[in-house]
């Protein structure tokens, strides 16, 4: 954990230097460059595509942030992820910890951060690949406007997301903010993360980041 903790539920941005490391740390994770399914996580192009909302998919009204609870489990339905999630802070480096590789089927919150439900912007964050095989956030850039997103919480209630926007941003002209910071004040929202673009070899990470925008929509007890 970060040696300055924020009370969970807090919602308040990161620094811009905090969220770059956050970006290096996602997508640099110490994969040796080596032959495997990582040579891209997304047919994507340029330093930033974007899906965006198409025509005629109506989005549900926001649902007023819930008190803070623990996230314990995520569920994407449409792209067949199901996955358990535990707390993770920072590294030594001061960039966020992930899942080790041998749970790269578990996503990371960031536990300093905003929990699932509550205002502000909470951070999930999961492995696209292994050296050997897909990890739990393999789909994630498939992900399209209007999915819903499913967090299971320690208080026993299911909050509900719906997708609003995806985007993949390259490390050369990344906005933090514009990526991880609350899209709308006093809204419970979340980003799912992963890595995108290209597998570089030279670094041993990827080129860009996925980043999964929703926003509450509802609560089930």
């Amino acid at each position: 954990m970060p040696a300055a903790e924020r009370p969970p539920g807090s919602g308040r941005l990161f620094t811009g230097v905090a969220w770059a490391v956050l970006l290096l740390g996602l997508c640099l994770w110490g994969r040796e460059a080596a032959d495997g399914p990582g040579t891209s996580s997304a047919p994507t192009t340029g330093d930033v595509a974007a899906v965006g909302r198409p025509l005629g998919v109506p989005l549900p009204p926001a649902h007023e942030p819930v008190a803070p609870a623990r996230p314990q489990r995520v569920e994407i339905p449409s792209l067949g992820i199901s996955a358990p999630v535990v707390p993770r802070g920072l590294d030594a480096a001061g960039a966020i910890d992930p899942p080790p590789y041998a749970r790269a089927r578990t996503v990371g919150w960031y536990g300093a951060g905003t929990q699932p439900g509550a205002r502000g912007a909470s951070l999930l964050v999961g492995h696209v690949d292994t050296e050997t095989e897909p990890a739990v956030f393999y789909s994630l850039s498939t992900a399209r406007p209007g999915a819903e997103v499913r967090v299971t919480r320690a208080d026993g209630s299911v909050a509900r997301f719906t997708v609003d926007d995806v985007q993949v941003f390259g490390r050369e002209r990344f906005d933090a903010r514009k990526a991880y910071g609350p899209r709308h004040s006093g809204r419970a929202e979340l980003r799912l993360i992963t890595c995108g673009g290209t597998f570089d070899r030279a670094t041993g990470g990827y080129t860009a980041n996925v980043v999964v925008s929703a926003y509450l929509t509802g609560v089930r007890r």
